[in-house]
C-alpha cells in the first residue's frame, strides 16, 4: 500500500488534530486505498478535517495539505502528473477511513451526482454505548443544525432536512454494541446524530452525549503501575468509513474500496470481546 506525505507545522497542530499525526513528526502520512486514471481513494485520519472549517479556515485541513502539495510539485504529485484533485464527499473531521477524490471535474460531477443519490454508498462502522432493542433497525429523521450550539446537528421534523440511516447489529457487548451503519442521505453528522436520537450515542462522541472508552471501566482487577496515567483506549469518535462502493463513474463497473481498522478501535474490541461479554 503506497502513502502520501503530507507537511504541516506541528505548531499549527491543534488537540484533535495532533491526535491524528504526532506533533515530533509534523506531517501525515495517509495511505492510499484506491487509484486509477480517474480516482484516488485516501484512507483520512481522524481529528483532520477533509476541508476547510467554515467557523476556523485556519486549521489543517487535507484538502488544502493535498492542494499545496500539488501546487509545490512534491514527488507523489509530480509522479501521478496531477494538476486536479478534488474530494466527492466531506466525512466528518473525527472520522476515519474512505474518502474518495476526483483526478478531473467530469469526474466530479459524475460522483456529486452518485453521492445526492439516495443509495447506500458508504458502510461505516461505529462502537455505540448502550443496546438497540432489534438487531436491524431504520432511522428516518429530518435533521438540521442547532440553533444555540455551533457545528452540532440535532432532530427537527419541521425545519430539518430528511435523514435516512440504516442499522444493522454486528456484536454485542455489556453496554455496548458494534453497529454497521449505512447512511441513505449525506447530512452532516447524520450518524452521530441518529444515533444520539436513538439513545445509542458513539464511544468518544462527546459532542452527542458519548463518553470515553476506559480499560479501568471493564477489567474488575484492573491496577495502574505507580507514576503512570490511564489512557482512554478510545478518546475520539469510535466511528470509521469502512467501505465504499460505487459504479465506476467512467467505466461502469463496481468498484469497492475499503479501509482498514484503526488500531485504537481494533484494541478496543480486542478488550470488549475479553472483558465485557
Amino acid at each position: 500500500m503506497s502513502v502520501i506525505k503530507l507537511s504541516s507545522p506541528a505548531s499549527r497542530l491543534g488537540s484533535d488534530e495532533a491526535a491524528a499525526s504526532p506533533p515530533a513528526r509534523g506531517f501525515w502520512e495517509i495511505p492510499v486505498l484506491f487509484e486509477d486514471n480517474h480516482l484516488l481513494a485516501l484512507d483520512k485520519p481522524a481529528g483532520l478535517l477533509s476541508s476547510p472549517d467554515r467557523y476556523d479556515p485556519h486549521r489543517p485541513n487535507l484538502m488544502k495539505l493535498l492542494h499545496t502539495a500539488i501546487a509545490a510539485g512534491k514527488p507523489w504529485a509530480r509522479e501521478r502528473n496531477l494538476t486536479y484533485l478534488m474530494n466527492a464527499h466531506r466525512p466528518d473531521c473525527e472520522t476515519s477511513g474512505v474518502l474518495l477524490l476526483a483526478k478531473d471535474k467530469p469526474t466530479l460531477v459524475a460522483l456529486a451526482n452518485l453521492f445526492g443519490s439516495e443509495k447506500p454508498l458508504t458502510k461505516y462502522a461505529a462502537l455505540a454505548q448502550g443496546t438497540p432493542t432489534e438487531d436491524k433497525f431504520e432511522i428516518d429523521a429530518k435533521l438540521a443544525p442547532h440553533p444555540l450550539k455551533i457545528g452540532v446537528m440535532r432532530v427537527d421534523a419541521k425545519n430539518g432536512k430528511k435523514s435516512r440511516t440504516r442499522f444493522a447489529v454486528l456484536e454485542k457487548f455489556s453496554g455496548y454494541t458494534l453497529l454497521q451503519c449505512e447512511p441513505l442521505t449525506g447530512r452532516t453528522h447524520q450518524v452521530r446524530a441518529h444515533l444520539r436520537h436513538a439513545g445509542l450515542p458513539i464511544v468518544g462522541d462527546i459532542l452527542y452525549g458519548g463518553k470515553k472508552l476506559w480499560l479501568s471501566r471493564l477489567k474488575r482487577d484492573y491496577r495502574l503501575k505507580p507514576g503512570h496515567e490511564e489512557r482512554p483506549l478510545v478518546s475520539r469518535v469510535a466511528l470509521h468509513a469502512e467501505a465504499l462502493t460505487l459504479p465506476h463513474p467512467v467505466t461502469g463497473q463496481t468498484v469497492t474500496v475499503t479501509a482498514p481498522w484503526p488500531k485504537d478501535l481494533k484494541v478496543a474490541l480486542k478488550y470488549l470481546r475479553q472483558f465485557a461479554k
